[in-house]
């Protein structure tokens, strides 16, 4: 839920991303029928916004783990029953891995893109890629990433179809151009929830 809520402000304050999900949703499914989990493998462009929405609102922002033996690791030495905790928040954000880290910008996981993107392309969700580990890593990583994975994007997907996002005023009337911004202010917690 988090991740949707975060996923529709940014498609909010980026129309150009959410212009180009919605021809695309257009251009496979067509406007005759809903979209289906079995479409997603032919969504690209919407995979990879889910993708760019893990990287910048991670579902669980800090890893937890737990040393079983010592260990030193870039010279510090780490001891038996020391707790790692791990930023995944903040290595998405990091412009040591990342082009303009707090630009959402789906295009950079993109295969076969125009020059300029593309460039985080063979990074999956799985955690083999430590710049990208939402669900975690290892054998105690989330079980449900493929399921939590295909049902974003499918409902990302029915929402773009489906829907106009729009931005309702103080007084109810519609915002629109450079006023029609949704705040995206955190407030602190497990899942780093919007503040608003």
């Amino acid at each position: 839920a988090v991740a949707t809520e975060w996923t529709l402000a940014e498609l909010i304050n980026n129309p150009r991303v959410l212009k180009k999900a919605r021809e695309e949703v257009e251009s496979v499914v067509g406007k005759d029928r809903l979209v289906d989990e079995s479409d997603i493998q032919n969504l690209p462009y919407i995979r990879a916004m889910v993708k760019e929405v893990f990287r910048l609102h991670p579902p669980l922002p800090v890893v937890k783990r737990k040393c079983t033996e010592e260990c030193e690791i870039n010279g510090y030495v780490i001891p038996e029953g020391a707790l790692i905790l791990f930023n995944v928040w903040q290595v998405g954000r990091d412009p040591k891995y990342w082009e303009k880290p707090l630009e959402f910008r789906p295009e950079r996981f993109l295969e076969n893109a125009g020059e300029g993107e593309g460039e985080a392309s063979s990074i999956d969700l799985r955690g083999q890629h430590f710049t990208l580990l939402p669900f975690g890593s290892g054998r105690r990583m989330c079980p449900g990433v493929n399921l939590a994975t295909a049902g974003m994007a499918t409902l990302l997907s029915s929402i773009i179809q489906c829907f106009d996002l729009q931005v309702p005023g103080p007084n109810g009337q519609l915002l629109k151009g450079s006023d029609a911004k949704v705040s995206m202010d955190e407030r602190p917690g497990l899942s780093v929830p919007r503040a608003q």
